[in-house]
């Protein structure tokens, strides 16, 4: 561990994770709690940090472009008829307490504000497993409660008129290299086939090093996966994906995605088995 602002994660006594709860950061870049550098176990980052092509990018966390109008993802908000706007619109989470912090883990209490005012709290747990002696795991599970006396909805810049944009949710800005990572699923492959489709698993692939993404509840597995791969490399699931998510006060939204963290090229068989080593009981 080091100071109270910072949490590191290690798994067999490496460090792989420096997890960042109070970041000094522009209000434009909807200020939040990440996740960043996250290494493999030889030591390779498989994050970035406020990459040149998206200044709002964070590591690993949560993320969302539209919480009834607010803009918790960074940057600027598509807006409907007139597309992307920068909009004086943005939210916090603000980090409140641990109420465990331990070398593989961490359970934390957030408050999502705006506009002085605060809409969602959240319970987040984070938990790092070895799996092998090449990869471990990422168990990451968010909990969104509304304190706010009415309904507050989630959407994304797609159920705002943006096809193909449904950001939102448990986010993974991957490691940028020369060339684009590969991207496959169980059945598929290829960022068109897998984007916007819900599956089991998502692997991202890059040149020594790979991440697969699963949802490990029902529900998650149901989100259709948000992929980027030519453009940047980015991973995430979809809270709002053809409609708004509406939660009535007092009601609880919870995610739980496990992410392996490999080193190497993983082919499917050998992603397969590690999600499966990684999600069980």
């Amino acid at each position: 561990m080091t100071g109270n602002d910072t949490v590191v994660l290690r798994v067999a006594g490496r460090p792989v994770g420096r997890y960042v709860t109070r970041p000094e950061l522009p209000a434009r870049h909807s200020p939040r709690p990440y996740l960043h550098p996250v290494t493999t176990l030889a030591g390779t980052a498989v994050t970035e940090l406020s990459p040149a092509d998206h200044t709002h990018h964070l590591g690993v966390g949560v993320a969302v472009p539209d919480v009834e109008g607010h803009n918790f993802w960074g940057g600027r908000t598509f807006v409907r008829d007139q597309g992307p706007t920068e909009l004086d619109n943005h939210g916090a989470q603000r980090h409140v307490s641990f109420q465990l912090r331990d070398p593989d883990g961490f359970v934390e209490e957030l408050r999502w504000v705006a506009s002085g005012a605060e809409l969602l709290r959240e319970r987040r747990t984070v938990a790092a497993t070895e799996l092998t002696g090449a990869a471990w795991a990422l168990d990451f599970t968010f909990s969104l409660t509304n304190v706010t006396p009415e309904t507050l909805s989630i959407g994304s810049p797609a159920t705002n008129g943006r096809p193909g944009a449904a950001y939102g949710g448990f986010f993974w800005r991957a490691r940028k290299e020369s060339a684009a990572p590969e991207v496959f699923t169980a059945d598929r492959e290829g960022e068109a086939e897998v984007h916007g489709r819900p599956a089991g698993w998502l692997a991202l692939a890059g040149s020594t090093w790979t991440l697969v993404f699963a949802g490990a509840t029902e529900q998650t597995r149901r989100d259709p996966w948000f992929v980027r791969a030519e453009e940047y490399p980015g991973v995430g699931s979809s809270l709002a994906y053809d409609e708004r998510l509406p939660i009535p006060p007092g009601e609880t939204v919870v995610r739980r995605v496990v992410t392996v963290v490999a080193d190497g090229r993983l082919d499917r068989d050998a992603a397969a088995a590690l999600v499966r080593k990684a999600v069980s009981p």
